[in-house]
């Protein structure tokens, strides 16, 4: 203990320069007295958060009568702990939004779209907020699914052929037209050299099903929905389903975005697309959705800060909303720039930039509010102890700022959790993984439930003063 007294009393708190590397080594009331971990408690965070009857409600009866995702309804009266906030503009355009969902639950279709980081890969934090909304307004399917799927998801299937190559705005490889459309992830299959000698075409195919793993509502879908654009080759189309051919068509060659789409009075079983071209087209996603409801799509993009929203084809991007008629856009993001943060300017510049990707979807989809929710609680090892990352409340505070200035709606994940130094609680209790960054299956539902009583709230809220 006393020879390491000696590199503390030389070595000063920010560390010394030697061979180009900052040598950083305890203070002396370190080597002496060692940090102690903070243990916050979430048990009523944890107890408050009633995920008990997520699977209750539809059961799909194997008919159609033009209106499956029909809501269970039952009560939406919530008074969240840590509310969404928001100020007179924000609260205006969510007022539209529930005016869409009352009308989706009387039978008409509309879209949310969830982007975010890795924190909601594989359909996390998504799934939840989709079954929860899909049991109270209407709806039923997974929504909008990548053409080319990498992450394992719980909500469906999907296996593809060798020779489909994926492309995203957000990771390389990209494509020069970014034609990626309103998923931000695209695919195109590659053509066989010695068939296109000869001019002949190249097959390819994909193949999707429900997963049992998904929630129940995910399970059910009567509309199989394919998105292509820049078919500028004759490609011909077969589906399959469970190895039965039930569907022979060809895609629309002009270069233009189209959509093939199915109707079932089933939940189909495994279908397969087989496509055959000299030129494969883009594909830009399947949706796989009931009859009316709200269909809730999950657009992860790993390693993204939400720089990459405006790095699609405008034009295609605008389009696939509109046709989705998408009333509510989620943002989700922030977790992969707060460990960056080296001073206050960091995040000041990381939010205005966020702040420029908000404008540029209030632009491209005009109908649409937009909710931003915060980082969650992460922690960097310090000193041998699992501490917040320091800039992370300064992060949340800058962040819900810029949404009372641009008319978004905010809610404090990261206060929700518990605040500062909270994530390793969330470990302790197996709801996040060893990386103090992301939910488990079981703390995405609580975080999930605790983000569905806060809009929940604001919706009840609206209520009551239409009524008024």
């Amino acid at each position: 203990m006393s020879l390491l007294c000696i590199p503390s009393y030389l070595i000063p708190a920010k560390g010394v320069e030697w061979l180009g590397v900052n040598w950083k080594f305890l203070s002396i009331e370190r080597v002496w007295v060692a940090k102690k971990q903070v243990k916050k408690n979430i048990d009523q965070i944890v107890k408050s958060a009633d995920t008990a009857s997520i699977n209750d409600g539809i059961k799909h009866n194997g008919k159609s009568n033009g209106k499956i995702g029909l809501p269970d309804g039952g009560s939406a009266n919530f008074s969240a702990e840590h509310p969404l906030f928001l100020s007179p503009d924000a609260a205006a355009n969510l007022a539209r939004f529930f005016a869409a969902l009352e009308a989706a639950a009387a039978g008409q279709k509309i879209s949310i779209f969830h982007y975010g980081d890795s924190q909601i890969e594989g359909d996390r934090m998504t799934g939840y907020i989709r079954q929860r909304l899909q049991q109270q307004f209407g709806g039923v399917g997974p929504g909008f699914i990548p053409a080319y799927n990498v992450y394992q998801t719980q909500s469906f299937k999907q296996r593809v052929s060798a020779n489909f190559k994926r492309y995203t705005a957000f990771w390389p490889p990209k494509m020069g037209s970014r034609k990626y459309g309103a998923l931000l992830s695209a695919a195109t299959f590659g053509i066989d050299s010695a068939k296109a000698q000869q001019q002949l075409p190249t097959e390819a195919w994909v193949e999707i099903e429900a997963s049992a793993s998904a929630f129940s509502r995910s399970r059910t879908y009567s509309q199989v929905k394919c998105f292509y654009n820049s078919c500028f080759k004759p490609c011909s189309v077969k589906v399959y389903e469970n190895n039965k051919l039930i569907h022979e068509d060809s895609l629309i060659a002009d270069g233009s975005a189209h959509v093939l789409p199915l109707s079932f009075d089933h939940t189909p079983g495994k279908l397969r697309y087989v496509f055959s071209a000299v030129k494969s087209p883009i594909f830009s996603g399947f949706s796989l959705e009931g009859d009316l409801g709200v269909q809730v799509n999950n657009v992860a993009m790993r390693g993204s800060s939400g720089h990459d929203l405006s790095s699609s084809d405008a034009q295609l991007f605008s389009q696939m909303h509109r046709d989705a008629n998408t009333k509510l856009i989620i943002l989700q993001f922030g977790g992969n720039s707060v460990h960056a943060f080296r001073d206050s300017s960091g995040v000041r510049s990381y939010v205005g930039a966020l702040k420029n990707r908000v404008q540029y979807l209030k632009k491209l989809v005009p109908g649409a509010a937009i909710v931003l929710i915060g980082p969650s609680d992460m922690s960097r090892l310090n000193e041998g102890v699992f501490e917040s990352y320091p800039l992370l409340p300064y992060t949340v505070e800058r962040m819900r700022k810029m949404c009372a200035e641009q008319g978004v709606a905010f809610w404090d994940l990261f206060g929700a959790m518990g605040g500062l130094n909270s994530m390793p609680a969330w470990v302790a209790q197996g709801l996040a993984g060893k990386d103090y960054i992301h939910f488990s299956p079981r703390g995405a539902s609580i975080a999930s439930q605790h983000f569905y009583e806060a809009l929940m709230t604001a919706y009840s809220d609206w209520k009551t003063k239409a009524v008024n």
